[in-house]
């Protein structure tokens, strides 16, 4: 759709669709009447609750907990706001042949509702719906009792931002019209038993989105919305620079203690387990790191790293761990500028590497972007005597490479994917390793082999990452897969 659209209506759905609409949990609404195909309307939310059923039996499980938030929320303003518009891509005239059971699966509808409303109209008007985001919220006021209702402040949309990509409604659409049985139920139940965690667990909102991304229930472009919750990672170099001086509400020990603490934390973020026994402090040693390997750290916030800090790191860790285990630790000082002749000459005669608060932010950003990506086994090789920051940025060059080859890998997967969908009907088309690996090398260098496509095609198909999915032959070269969702990569 490349034109702009002008939006003049909407049709009243009560509040619980439209946001199971946002969500991508379906794709359909029980029309009123027939919708003709191609007509665009704004979604406006009411709770005009004319049901044949209670709530919580008129909606299938996933949706009970939507049903419950959002019905407070209208029924506590007077006016609306509308955040979507669609357009009807089809309406289908049911009847009570149809298979209930897996039309509920696919729709927001318990069985039992869509009984109930054959029961009383004899028929059933499935609309299916592609929704798109309106670039402003409309304000109304709801007067009237119709299905559609005229919209007094009108809209252009020039950029329509659909909800679910091209891909996504077209294979939705597909597997509600034939009334397929879905394909991961379990899924959907875990989905269900987590929804209502949601609100106050933001690691259950984040299994959360990826298993509707998984499902095909979200756009690919939710897992890449900046989340609030790490907005902390771009103090961190902003707290390791600080000039003094220019901050004249902060003293130099409050100053030191407020990068040592967002250290702690970055270090964390990371997979280090931080002891708490060392909380820094006059006399105290700032991090200590037991996990996965020993490693003592000296956090200096300022314009640069004073002198002597690397014999304050020994002293202050012999004095707390002991001399013997302060040597054979790893030892890390994170600070501002560069240090001194005199520090770096330490720095290499007792094994200390030195690197910047931004440099520390840069891992952090990258553990962010791609959680996982940071191999700390790994990074430990890089931890040399000195400055390191080059050799750090190293590490994270070699991790974006390694990043940016899962995504092109799955993007091959996803294009034949895409090829075979125009000449087939099958919901799920799958690949053999070679047909894959054929795919890449055609576009990509280096070229690949068979077994280093097929163990990247394994990580990638594993249920912890779910970008593909596999079909287990009988050995490794009879294994097929098949696209899930995309790896983003900015």
């Amino acid at each position: 759709m490349s034109e702009s659209v002008f939006i003049d209506q909407a049709i009243c759905l009560l509040d619980q669709e439209v946001e199971a609409l946002i969500q991508g949990r379906t794709i359909a609404i029980i029309a009123r009447m027939f919708i003709d195909p191609g007509r665009q309307f704004a979604l406006c939310p009411t709770n005009d609750s004319t049901l044949p059923l209670p709530l919580e039996r008129y909606y299938n499980a996933n949706l009970k907990q939507i049903a419950v938030n959002n019905a407070v929320k209208i029924n506590n303003s007077e006016r609306v706001l509308i955040k979507v518009w669609a357009k009807c891509e089809l309406c289908q005239v049911l009847d009570d042949i149809e298979p209930l059971d897996i039309l509920s699966k696919y729709t927001i509808w318990s069985t039992e509702a869509l009984k109930e409303i054959l029961l009383q109209h004899h028929y059933i008007f499935l609309a299916y719906l592609r929704v798109y985001e309106l670039d402003e919220l409309i304000e109304v006021s709801i007067t009237s009792t119709s299905q559609f209702i005229p919209l007094s402040q009108s809209t252009t949309v020039i950029e329509p931002k659909p909800v679910l990509n091209d891909r996504t409604f077209a294979q939705r659409k597909r597997q509600l019209e034939k009334l397929e049985p879905p394909l991961h139920p379990e899924l959907e139940e875990l989905q269900s038993a987590i929804a209502s965690l949601t609100i106050s667990q933001p690691a259950a909102k984040q299994l959360d989105d990826d298993i509707k991304v998984f499902l095909g229930w979200s756009s690919d472009k939710l897992i890449t919305q900046p989340d609030s919750n790490l907005a902390w990672i771009n103090d961190i170099a902003k707290l390791g620079d600080r000039s003094i001086e220019q901050d004249e509400k902060k003293s130099n020990y409050q100053a030191g203690t407020d990068f040592e603490n967002i250290a702690r934390q970055s270090l964390e973020f990371l997979g280090f387990k931080v002891e708490s026994a060392f909380k820094g402090g006059a006399g105290g040693l700032d991090l200590y790191c037991s996990k996965p390997y020993p490693i003592v750290c000296e956090c200096k916030a300022g314009r640069l790293i004073p002198s002597r800090t690397v014999e304050e790191l020994l002293k202050l860790g012999g004095m707390h761990l002991g001399k013997t285990q302060v040597l054979t630790s790893a030892k890390l000082v994170i600070g501002p500028g560069n240090p001194s002749t005199d520090t770096l000459k330490a720095a290499k005669e007792w094994e200390v590497s030195i690197i910047n608060a931004m440099t520390l932010q840069k891992l952090v950003e990258l553990q962010a972007k791609y959680p996982g990506a940071i191999n700390l086994v790994e990074l430990q090789q890089y931890l040399e005597p000195g400055q390191i920051d080059y050799k750090i940025d190293e590490y994270i060059d070699k991790a974006e490479r390694e990043m940016n080859l899962r995504s092109q890998m799955i993007t091959a997967v996803k294009e034949l994917s895409e090829q075979d969908n125009e000449t087939s009907k099958v919901t799920h088309p799958s690949f053999t390793v070679t047909e894959i690996r054929v795919h890449y090398n055609a576009t990509h260098n280096p070229r690949l082999n068979d077994e280093l496509v097929h163990d990247l095609l394994i990580e990638l198909s594993s249920p912890l990452t779910g970008y593909l999915g596999r079909i287990k032959g009988s050995d490794w070269k009879s294994d097929r897969f098949y696209f899930l969702r995309d790896l983003p990569i900015n």
